[in-house]
């Protein structure tokens, strides 16, 4: 699947959390919602150099929100939570 690395990969998420897992080799990233599992693992290697052993992935769905009287759906987001070879490792501090 040739898929141009940075439409599947949008952002790595720097949360407290998620720099936590970056001890043992996981990274967590924002991506698009329509890429499975392979894809993402593939736009990793080729965006990082790395080598990818796991991708596990999570749909968050939207929000109920208020404005004045109605309601609505805000859109959901999906993020992935990428395990690295022993070894391997992503400068996250030179992305932002």
């Amino acid at each position: 699947m040739s898929v141009e690395a940075r439409r599947v990969v949008r952002r790595p998420i720097l949360t407290e959390k998620s720099m936590r897992g970056t001890e043992r080799g996981k990274y967590t990233f924002e991506v698009a919602p329509h890429f499975n599992k392979l894809a993402i693992g593939e736009a990793v290697e080729r965006l990082f150099n790395v080598k990818v052993v796991k991708v596990n992935v999570i749909t968050l769905p939207g929000r109920q929100k208020r404005r004045g009287q109605h309601t609505y759906r805000s859109s959901g987001r999906r993020k992935a939570i990428v395990t690295l070879r022993a070894g391997d490792k992503i400068d996250l501090e030179s992305l932002t």
